[in-house]
């Protein structure tokens, strides 16, 4: 799913600089969108396989693995820098997607209605990110240029080899997400662990490691900013695009568990809205907030273990 992702991400974004798109825009939607594409293929295959439980999980445990390991790691590795776009568009955004996803789901499902207003949220959102990459500060497009352009392939065959790429991509993070769902599923059974905990710890993990090599990459080579927004943007998809798209196509409505509506959706909501007084606070996050984001996605494995029956070394 990883080298799916990867290969996906770089047959698009050449393709998209190929045809004259700006490389901020590339890395706000393309980058984004593939950086998600593993949530949305394993979503979208345990729904199909009858695991909506699963599907959830896997949503709301990457948003908060986004959020507490990969944005912790990155501002451990090097602090990093919040671009003014990203304090009061892309953060308020998330967090208002955050708490109207725990909204619909509080009555233990959700819909195809619901799916529906998630995916036209994502359009409305892109639509908007695009209009106004064009008043970016000059530092900003310079970080995205040198990260997007050094993805893209600047072969004269670049449509051919970048198609080959997307579709390649595309069937390994199919068969990918089925033998992860799978495993998962064979895991949860042989422990007697409910899907939801797999769903937000094995599944949601696997499914961010694209997030977490772009970020950690983004960090060490000094693209500050593509390392923060990587995350929000991730987080914004996976509610919007992954869970409507999921939502949408799903035979029957995504089932919620008394547990996530109580606890998993209200630690999702928790970690965004914790985003803002971080940023807020020097426009930077520094080295040991990095760390405590870390020490946080630890207690929360804690508990969900605890949850889980086990018993903790």
């Amino acid at each position: 799913m990883v080298v799916g992702a990867e290969l996906l991400v770089r047959g698009a974004a050449s393709i998209a600089v190929a045809a004259g798109v700006s490389p901020l825009v590339v890395g706000l939607t393309v980058v984004a969108f593939g950086t998600s594409s593993p949530e949305l293929a394993a979503s979208l295959m345990a729904a199909g396989a009858g695991q909506p439980t699963l599907a959830l999980g896997n949503v709301v445990g990457s948003n908060i693995f986004n959020i507490l390991v990969i944005l912790g790691m990155a501002s451990v590795i090097r602090p990093l820098a919040v671009d003014r776009q990203l304090l009061w568009l892309d953060v308020p955004v998330m967090i208002a997607v955050s708490f109207v996803v725990w909204g619909m789901a509080a009555d233990g499902r959700v819909g195809r209605t619901e799916g529906t207003l998630l995916l036209a949220v994502v359009v409305g959102y892109t639509i908007v990110l695009a209009r106004i990459s064009r008043r970016v500060p000059d530092t900003v497009e310079r970080e995205y240029a040198a990260e997007v352009v050094a993805r893209a392939s600047k072969s004269p065959t670049v449509w051919i080899s970048s198609s080959a790429a997307v579709l390649t991509g595309l069937a390994m993070l199919v068969i990918g997400s089925r033998w992860l769902v799978e495993g998962a599923v064979a895991i949860a059974r042989s422990l007697a662990v409910s899907e939801l905990v797999i769903g937000l710890t094995l599944v949601a993990g696997g499914t961010s490691l694209p997030e977490l090599a772009t970020s950690a990459v983004a960090a060490f080579r000094g693209h500050r900013d593509i390392a923060v927004g990587n995350v929000v943007g991730s987080n914004v998809f996976n509610l919007t695009m992954v869970l409507g798209t999921t939502a949408l196509v799903a035979t029957r409505a995504l089932e919620v568990p008394p547990d996530a509506v109580t606890f998993d959706l209200p630690t999702m909501v928790a970690a965004a809205a914790l985003c803002w007084p971080l940023f807020l606070t020097g426009k930077t996050v520094v080295r040991w907030e990095g760390a405590v984001l870390l020490c946080g996605y630890l207690a929360y494995g804690a508990w969900l273990l605890l949850r889980a029956g086990f018993a903790l070394a």
